[in-house]
């Protein structure tokens, strides 16, 4: 967690479409941070109508090995794991419920002692406490609260009519 990492420059990045080589060469100037909450290598960032979600998927082409590290934070072992508590989820809420397709939701949520919030699916990390969502399908939607000692979730589900 929090380990940086650049996308080597050798790496071939010309069979992906044009808008993935503008994410791919971003990835070897500037790096990216790890955040591990997910699946292995899954590459995922704030969601933007400009960028088309299927092709954002092709990222999870990139093996890990394509990858160096730039900076490694302290490796825990069981001697030195950091002691306190997870976040505190009060609340997480959608507003409406139940919506027909298409239609916008309020996710909003109470969060105490986050390091960070993602919601999943769709929204990914998020500031805040709320983020706007539109659901295609009934949804259940989990907010994860992450900081140094753990991570707290819950979930709520949003229904389509």
């Amino acid at each position: 967690m929090g380990m940086r990492l650049r996308l080597k420059a050798n790496y071939n990045i010309s069979g992906f479409s044009t808008n993935m080589q503008v994410i791919l060469s971003a990835m070897k100037k500037y790096g990216l941070i790890m955040a591990d909450n997910g699946s292995a290598m899954y590459i995922s960032g704030v969601p933007d109508s400009r960028w088309d979600n299927d092709d954002l998927h092709n990222l999870g082409q990139v093996p890990a090995s394509a990858f160096e590290v730039i900076q490694m934070s302290t490796v825990y072992t069981a001697s030195n794991v950091p002691q306190g508590a997870a976040p505190g989820i009060a609340s997480f809420a959608a507003s409406p419920t139940s919506v027909s397709s298409g239609d916008s939701v309020t996710l909003s949520w109470n969060v105490s002692n986050a390091s960070y919030v993602i919601v999943s699916p769709q929204a990914g990390a998020v500031r805040g406490t709320s983020v706007t969502v539109q659901p295609g399908q009934t949804t259940t939607y989990t907010l994860y609260a992450t900081n140094q000692y753990g991570r707290s979730t819950a979930t709520v589900t949003v229904n389509l009519q």
